[in-house]
């Protein structure tokens, strides 16, 4: 399945760890947000991650004190109809100040990826879109109304000039 980032298919160095399966000693890897939580206040033993995977129930909130250590931030988006994962993005990147990697897996569709752009994605692996379809698809509006974490302003401040 595809990864796209910063407008191109790149490898997928990251590797996500099932809960109860064993932690690689090395490389660049990932757990579920419970795993994680256990490892970090050491209620379970080894390997400190560099990412996390979020559930639609997980609450971003409880990540806020492990933000600078984390390299990736996978949100998980088991159904197409679930948009939970849109404002979990939204709240890492604009009342977290998180910067690094938030990677939507799981049910990725090409109508989503826009928003799920303007909401602080910068990664998207997805087995229903082709890299093309994602490109197109982060492409296909230059103006927004609303303002997002993806940075530029809403199209009525920049008509007026605020």
């Amino acid at each position: 399945m595809p990864l796209v980032k910063g407008g191109a298919e790149i490898a997928n160095d990251w590797t996500f760890v099932p809960d109860g399966a064993a932690l690689p000693e090395s490389g660049r890897f990932s757990v579920s947000f419970s795993r994680f939580l256990g490892l970090k206040l050491g209620q379970e033993n080894g390997p400190l991650p560099d990412g996390v995977r979020l559930a639609p129930v997980d609450d971003p909130a409880q990540l806020e004190p492990f933000l600078p250590d984390l390299a990736l931030i996978e949100v998980d988006f088991p159904r197409y109809t679930d948009g939970r994962g849109f404002s979990q993005a939204q709240l890492l990147r604009r009342r977290y100040g998180y910067s690094g990697e938030i990677r939507a897996v799981g049910h990725v569709l090409r109508d989503q990826i826009f928003y799920m752009h303007r909401s602080g994605f910068t990664a998207y692996e997805t087995r229903r879109a082709t890299v093309s379809e994602v490109l197109e698809a982060l492409a296909e509006f230059t103006e927004a109304y609303q303002p997002a974490a993806d940075g530029p302003g809403a199209a009525f401040r920049k008509r007026t000039g605020a």
